[in-house]
């Protein structure tokens, strides 16, 4: 079995902000974003209260799975637009 890298987005409830990031277990993570009170608002995520999942990737180079990230992050706004 190979490790996986995925490279996720999220959004708010009234998907006005979109949070790009890499991770290897994704459960984890988007429960990071959602439950860590303590410092949720102080994270990008948490202050936008960016919770939903839309969308995600699976790699097994971690390498890839980053230039991918910087990929989607580098999009101008019209073509993150959906």
């Amino acid at each position: 079995m190979f490790k996986k890298y995925i490279v996720y987005i999220i959004t708010n409830k009234n998907k006005t902000v979109l949070y790009i990031g890499v991770t290897s277990d994704i459960q984890r993570r988007l429960s990071q974003h959602y439950f860590d009170s303590e410092n949720a608002k102080k994270s990008f995520a948490g202050k936008y209260n960016c919770y939903y999942l839309l969308y995600y990737e699976v790699f097994e180079d971690v390498n890839v799975a980053i230039l991918r990230e910087k990929e989607l992050k580098g999009w101008e706004e019209r073509r993150k637009e959906y």
